[in-house]
Protein backbone atom coordinates (compact mmCIF):
# COMPACT_ATOMS: atom_id res chain seq x y z
CA UNK A 1 0.00 0.00 0.00
CA UNK A 2 1.25 3.45 -0.85
CA UNK A 3 2.75 5.14 2.22
CA UNK A 4 0.60 8.28 1.93
CA UNK A 5 -2.56 6.17 1.77
CA UNK A 6 -1.42 4.12 4.76
CA UNK A 7 -0.68 7.32 6.70
CA UNK A 8 -4.13 8.69 5.86
CA UNK A 9 -5.77 5.45 7.02
CA UNK A 10 -3.78 5.37 10.24
CA UNK A 11 -4.71 8.97 11.03
CA UNK A 12 -8.26 8.65 9.76
CA UNK A 13 -7.54 11.73 7.68
CA UNK A 14 -10.43 12.09 5.23
CA UNK A 15 -9.03 15.27 3.68
CA UNK A 16 -5.77 13.51 2.88
CA UNK A 17 -7.71 10.58 1.38
CA UNK A 18 -9.74 12.91 -0.86
CA UNK A 19 -6.56 14.71 -1.94
CA UNK A 20 -4.87 11.40 -2.78
CA UNK A 21 -7.88 10.30 -4.84
CA UNK A 22 -7.96 13.64 -6.64
CA UNK A 23 -4.21 13.45 -7.40
CA UNK A 24 -4.45 9.82 -8.50
CA UNK A 25 -7.95 8.45 -9.22
CA UNK A 26 -6.51 4.91 -9.32
CA UNK A 27 -4.92 4.98 -5.86
CA UNK A 28 -7.64 2.77 -4.32
CA UNK A 29 -7.60 0.43 -7.31
CA UNK A 30 -3.87 -0.04 -6.78
CA UNK A 31 -4.51 -0.82 -3.11
CA UNK A 32 -6.98 -3.51 -4.21
CA UNK A 33 -4.58 -4.94 -6.80
CA UNK A 34 -1.53 -4.76 -4.56
CA UNK A 35 0.17 -7.85 -3.17
CA UNK A 36 -0.03 -6.26 0.27
CA UNK A 37 -2.98 -7.97 1.90
CA UNK A 38 -3.95 -5.27 4.37
CA UNK A 39 -6.03 -2.56 2.73
CA UNK A 40 -6.59 0.98 4.00
CA UNK A 41 -10.05 -0.25 5.05
CA UNK A 42 -8.50 -2.93 7.28
CA UNK A 43 -6.35 -0.27 8.96
CA UNK A 44 -9.14 2.28 9.41
CA UNK A 45 -11.58 -0.38 10.64
CA UNK A 46 -9.14 -1.66 13.22
CA UNK A 47 -8.31 1.85 14.45
CA UNK A 48 -11.93 2.98 14.67
CA UNK A 49 -11.92 5.76 12.07
CA UNK A 50 -15.63 5.75 11.19
CA UNK A 51 -15.62 8.76 8.86
CA UNK A 52 -12.64 7.41 6.95
CA UNK A 53 -14.31 4.00 6.65
CA UNK A 54 -17.47 5.61 5.24
CA UNK A 55 -15.44 7.64 2.75
CA UNK A 56 -13.52 4.57 1.55
CA UNK A 57 -16.70 2.55 1.20
CA UNK A 58 -18.34 5.33 -0.82
CA UNK A 59 -15.49 5.04 -3.37
CA UNK A 60 -14.74 1.31 -3.28
CA UNK A 61 -17.35 -0.80 -1.46
CA UNK A 62 -15.55 -3.93 -2.69
CA UNK A 63 -12.81 -3.19 -0.13
CA UNK A 64 -15.18 -4.63 2.50
CA UNK A 65 -14.70 -8.11 0.98
CA UNK A 66 -10.90 -8.08 0.96
CA UNK A 67 -8.99 -10.50 3.18
CA UNK A 68 -5.76 -9.76 5.01
CA UNK A 69 -2.92 -12.25 5.44
CA UNK A 70 -4.84 -14.03 8.26
CA UNK A 71 -7.99 -14.33 6.16
CA UNK A 72 -9.74 -11.58 8.09
CA UNK A 73 -12.08 -9.04 6.55
CA UNK A 74 -12.20 -5.46 7.82
CA UNK A 75 -15.35 -6.63 9.65
CA UNK A 76 -13.30 -9.13 11.69
CA UNK A 77 -10.93 -6.36 12.77
CA UNK A 78 -13.67 -3.87 13.66
CA UNK A 79 -15.49 -6.60 15.61
CA UNK A 80 -12.33 -7.54 17.52
CA UNK A 81 -11.77 -3.95 18.56
CA UNK A 82 -15.44 -3.35 19.45
CA UNK A 83 -16.13 -0.64 16.88
CA UNK A 84 -19.89 -1.24 16.63
CA UNK A 85 -20.64 1.68 14.28
CA UNK A 86 -17.98 0.52 11.83
CA UNK A 87 -19.31 -3.03 12.10
CA UNK A 88 -22.74 -1.70 11.18
CA UNK A 89 -21.40 0.16 8.12
CA UNK A 90 -19.36 -2.81 6.90
CA UNK A 91 -22.20 -5.29 7.39
CA UNK A 92 -24.59 -3.05 5.45
CA UNK A 93 -22.18 -2.73 2.53
CA UNK A 94 -21.25 -6.43 2.47
CA UNK A 95 -23.63 -8.63 4.49
CA UNK A 96 -21.86 -11.74 3.18
CA UNK A 97 -18.73 -10.72 5.12
CA UNK A 98 -20.60 -11.74 8.29
CA UNK A 99 -20.23 -15.36 7.22
CA UNK A 100 -16.55 -15.25 6.21
CA UNK A 101 -14.32 -17.41 8.40
CA UNK A 102 -10.73 -16.32 8.99
CA UNK A 103 -7.79 -18.73 9.15
CA UNK A 104 -8.81 -19.64 12.72
CA UNK A 105 -12.20 -20.70 11.37
CA UNK A 106 -14.00 -17.81 13.10
CA UNK A 107 -16.52 -15.32 11.77
CA UNK A 108 -16.60 -11.71 12.96
CA UNK A 109 -19.35 -12.74 15.39
CA UNK A 110 -17.10 -15.43 16.88
CA UNK A 111 -14.30 -12.89 17.31
CA UNK A 112 -16.67 -10.43 18.99
CA UNK A 113 -17.88 -13.18 21.36
CA UNK A 114 -14.38 -14.16 22.44
CA UNK A 115 -13.43 -10.52 22.95
CA UNK A 116 -16.63 -9.75 24.86
CA UNK A 117 -17.80 -7.03 22.45
CA UNK A 118 -21.47 -6.96 23.44
CA UNK A 119 -22.58 -4.08 21.18
CA UNK A 120 -20.93 -5.75 18.21
CA UNK A 121 -22.59 -9.08 19.03
CA UNK A 122 -25.98 -7.40 19.16
CA UNK A 123 -25.38 -5.53 15.91
CA UNK A 124 -24.20 -8.59 13.98
CA UNK A 125 -27.03 -10.75 15.34
CA UNK A 126 -29.49 -8.07 14.21
CA UNK A 127 -28.00 -7.42 10.77
CA UNK A 128 -27.28 -11.04 9.81
CA UNK A 129 -29.24 -13.41 12.06
CA UNK A 130 -27.95 -16.53 10.31
CA UNK A 131 -24.40 -15.64 11.38
CA UNK A 132 -25.37 -16.74 14.89
CA UNK A 133 -25.68 -20.30 13.52
CA UNK A 134 -22.17 -20.36 12.05
CA UNK A 135 -19.94 -22.99 13.64
CA UNK A 136 -16.24 -22.90 14.41
CA UNK A 137 -14.00 -25.75 13.27
CA UNK A 138 -14.74 -27.40 16.64
CA UNK A 139 -18.49 -27.26 16.03
CA UNK A 140 -18.98 -24.46 18.54
CA UNK A 141 -21.72 -21.89 18.20
CA UNK A 142 -21.21 -18.35 19.38
CA UNK A 143 -22.86 -19.23 22.70
CA UNK A 144 -20.18 -21.88 23.37
CA UNK A 145 -17.53 -19.22 22.84
CA UNK A 146 -19.24 -16.76 25.18
CA UNK A 147 -19.44 -19.33 27.98
CA UNK A 148 -16.00 -20.81 27.30
CA UNK A 149 -14.36 -17.38 27.46
CA UNK A 150 -16.43 -16.17 30.42
CA UNK A 151 -18.22 -13.50 28.36
CA UNK A 152 -21.53 -13.65 30.19
CA UNK A 153 -22.77 -10.22 29.08
CA UNK A 154 -22.41 -11.36 25.48
CA UNK A 155 -24.24 -14.57 26.29
CA UNK A 156 -27.10 -12.58 27.84
CA UNK A 157 -27.33 -10.29 24.81
CA UNK A 158 -27.51 -13.25 22.44
CA UNK A 159 -29.94 -15.18 24.64
CA UNK A 160 -32.23 -12.13 24.77
CA UNK A 161 -32.05 -11.84 20.99
CA UNK A 162 -33.15 -15.45 20.49
CA UNK A 163 -35.41 -16.16 23.42
CA UNK A 164 -36.06 -19.81 24.15
CA UNK A 165 -34.82 -21.41 20.95
CA UNK A 166 -34.00 -24.86 22.37
CA UNK A 167 -32.05 -25.97 19.31
CA UNK A 168 -29.84 -22.91 19.62
CA UNK A 169 -29.43 -23.13 23.39
CA UNK A 170 -28.86 -26.91 23.46
CA UNK A 171 -26.47 -27.19 20.51
CA UNK A 172 -23.63 -29.64 21.15
CA UNK A 173 -20.08 -28.96 20.02
CA UNK A 174 -17.78 -31.69 18.60
CA UNK A 175 -17.10 -32.92 22.14
CA UNK A 176 -20.84 -33.26 22.81
CA UNK A 177 -20.92 -30.28 25.18
CA UNK A 178 -23.81 -27.84 25.42
CA UNK A 179 -23.31 -24.39 26.93
CA UNK A 180 -24.61 -25.81 30.21
CA UNK A 181 -21.89 -28.51 30.21
CA UNK A 182 -19.22 -25.87 29.65
CA UNK A 183 -20.68 -23.60 32.34
CA UNK A 184 -20.69 -26.43 34.89
CA UNK A 185 -17.11 -27.42 34.00
CA UNK A 186 -15.99 -23.80 34.43
CA UNK A 187 -18.08 -23.36 37.59
CA UNK A 188 -20.03 -20.48 36.06
CA UNK A 189 -23.00 -20.46 38.39
CA UNK A 190 -24.53 -17.41 36.68
CA UNK A 191 -25.03 -19.33 33.44
CA UNK A 192 -26.55 -22.34 35.21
Amino acid sequence: MEKKLLDAAMEGNITMLKDLIQEDPLVLDRALASCVSETPLHVASMLGHLGFVKELLSHRPELASELDSRGSTPLHLAAAKGHAEIVKELALVDPAACMVRNEDGWTALHVAAVKGRVKVLSELARVRTESTRALTDRGEMVLHLCVGHNRLEGLKALADAFGKDDEFLNWKDFDGNTILHIAVAKKQVEVC
